[in-house]
């Protein structure tokens, strides 16, 4: 999720904050709501005056572009932000910061032998309209990835079966025990009731609205508008009972998000409670006195959620060149990136990749052999010695067979972050004699060439923080190659043996550390020898908060909460969900 604002200047910020925090005015929560893509200062139309007490309500945003699509959980990339989360519940929650799961749904889940998996529900878990959540409810959900169009089809290259044993227990047979992306499921996929669903059609299944959503979680839909939706706290969420859980607020009110400057407005007014935006200049927030707080109170400010990879075109000349990749690698100055265009509210990525969370994956005596650095020195002489020189005196390296360079980097028009960054890159690469030349195409436009592989360098950070590093190789390094790469290996870069490397790695149980490192350590080896993409920085999960209606936010104070501080798309099921347990109204 990317989850982008256009950044504001310096003094536009300066300015913003001053308006807002002078301007002695807090929105008025409950009003009638507007057109289309109006300012995200007006609350939801079907509640009416009043209808959501300040006292009671989380006002959020950060997550929704636009008016909400749908609440069907199958379509994960565009449901309504708290579908996932707050009504559909998966049967673990996963912690990143402990690298543990926590049994939700489920009451344990274990292998019985390397092809066998059995899990146990929990007692007493009810659906919103009071039916009880049964072993045929998972089966049911599971089963439902039989059709190719849904998401999750890929579970069933490898999954053989699903049988309900009794109503509490679900027997999983596998063909091959591919441990690392079982274990991702159990946490990511969340269940839906039978009885409900159970006569809609494919299509449906896949697009359907499911405006009428029932789920196992805390809260209910309410209502929705152009400009948000709205939730609210049902009774008799199972959590409560079974393990001493209650989220706070009644109402849950997610903004649709306009502009930085209305986001930035709403959060110093108190019109948002918790703001997942990218705010630039937040550093002078938290510094300043205006009540807002981040998880970290010095740099980076904000946890790392992502990597942002510059992806190489490994189909196109030069980049099909391990040297040529290498030597790009060295040239780009991304410490100009975070703290120039950042302001430090980003870290430099390890060589790897692999997020701070997964440090202990990382096998320093591969990166230390056959890491970079920024170092355009050494660029330049990596350059020449793999045959790039400037033949003809213009100050750019021609190709081998003398043939000019002349190479785009892009990123979507808007996306003004990652358009200064491209600028930084594509400087640093001229400083080294590469001739690359930014580019800002429309944001649909570059998903096309992306797709098709009609480019030749560009940012990405599609995978998320998981509970296992697989994610991240896999998205490197996936085969076979589409005529469409719609998700992973967007660079094409095509390896038998590191995608065979990969997919041992799934085969190793998540408990098995010892087992997961010497796999790893091949993989980082290959990846560092023939850098298909490049590494450049660890985006934070955006995350502001004020203490003015609740209080009790996660950070990294030593008696705070350490859950997740966001409404993002799967990060409610890595512990967002117990940041809406942990918080409490301010007092007064």
């Amino acid at each position: 999720m990317r989850n982008r604002w256009r950044v504001l200047t310096p003094l536009l910020a300066t300015c913003l904050v001053v308006t807002a925090c002078t301007s002695g005015q807090t929105p008025t929560p409950a009003v009638q709501s507007s057109a289309p893509g109006a300012a995200a200062s007006q609350a939801p139309a079907q509640g009416g005056e009043g209808a959501f007490p300040r006292n009671q309500t989380l006002y959020t945003g950060g997550t929704q572009w636009g008016a909400p699509a749908n609440f069907n959980p199958i379509r994960n990339w565009d449901h309504a932000t708290g579908t996932n989360g707050l009504v559909y519940e998966p049967l673990f929650l996963f912690d990143p910061n402990t690298g543990q799961f926590t049994p939700w749904l489920a009451e344990s889940g274990a292998w019985s032998d390397e092809t066998t998996y059995e899990l146990k529900l929990r007692q007493g878990v009810t659906w919103s309209d009071g039916k009880p959540l049964t072993a045929d409810d998972v089966v049911f959900t599971f089963e439902l990835g039989k059709m190719k169009t849904v998401p999750y089809a890929n579970l069933w290259t490898f999954l053989k079966s699903a049988e309900a044993v009794d109503g509490q227990t679900v027997k999983f047979t596998f063909t091959k025990p591919n441990y690392q992306q079982w274990a991702n499921a159990l946490y990511s996929r969340v269940m839906l009731p039978k009885h409900v669903w159970e006569a809609r059609s494919e299509e449906d299944v896949v697009n359907g609205v499911n405006d009428k959503p029932v789920g196992t979680g805390p809260y209910s839909y309410h209502s929705h508008d152009q400009d948000r939706v709205a939730w609210v706290k049902r009774d008799g969420w199972w959590a409560t009972k079974a393990l001493n859980k209650d989220v706070k607020p009644k109402y849950i009110v997610d903004i649709v998000n306009s502009s930085n400057e209305v986001a930035m407005g709403l959060l110093l007014q108190n019109g948002l409670d918790l703001s997942n935006n990218f705010l630039p200049g937040i550093a002078n927030l938290v510094k300043g006195n205006f009540g807002v707080k981040t998880y970290y109170p010095e740099p980076p400010y904000m946890l790392s959620a992502n990597t942002a990879w510059l992806v190489l075109n490994t189909q196109k000349k030069p980049m099909d060149d391990p040297a040529f990749r290498k030597a790009v690698a060295g040239a780009v100055d991304t410490k100009k990136i975070v703290e120039g265009v950042y302001g430090n509210l980003v870290r430099p990525a390890n060589p790897t990749g692999l997020l701070p969370q997964w440090d202990k994956y990382v096998d320093q005596s591969v990166v230390s052999e056959l890491g970079f650095s920024f170092d355009q020195a050494k660029a330049k002489k990596m350059l020449a010695d793999a045959g790039y020189k400037d033949t003809d005196g213009d100050g750019f390296v021609e190709n081998k067979d003398g043939s000019k360079i002349q190479l785009k980097i892009e990123v979507p028009a808007g996306w003004s972050d990652w358009m200064e960054s491209i600028r930084v890159i594509a400087e640093s690469a001229k400083a080294v004699g590469v001739n690359l030349t930014p580019e800002f195409p429309d944001y649909n436009a570059l998903v096309d060439k992306r797709s098709s592989g009609k480019f030749d360098m560009m940012i990405n950070n599609e995978r998320q923080l998981s509970n296992t590093p697989w994610m991240y190789y896999d998205y490197l390094f996936q085969l076979p190659i589409q005529k469409a790469q719609n998700t992973v290996n967007f660079g094409r870069y095509e390896n038998k043996k590191v995608w065979d490397l990969v997919q041992e790695l799934d085969g190793k149980k998540p408990e098995d550390e010892a087992g997961m490192k010497e796999v790893l350590s091949k993989i980082q080896r290959i990846q560092l020898e023939e850098m298909p993409a490049i590494p450049l920085w660890y985006n934070g999960l955006w995350s502001q908060t004020t203490s003015s209606v609740w209080t009790n936010w996660p950070s990294s104070a030593p008696d705070a909460p350490k859950s997740a501080p966001t409404m993002w798309r799967n990060w409610l099921e890595l512990g967002g969900i117990l940041t809406l347990t942990e918080i409490q109204p301010a007092k007064g």
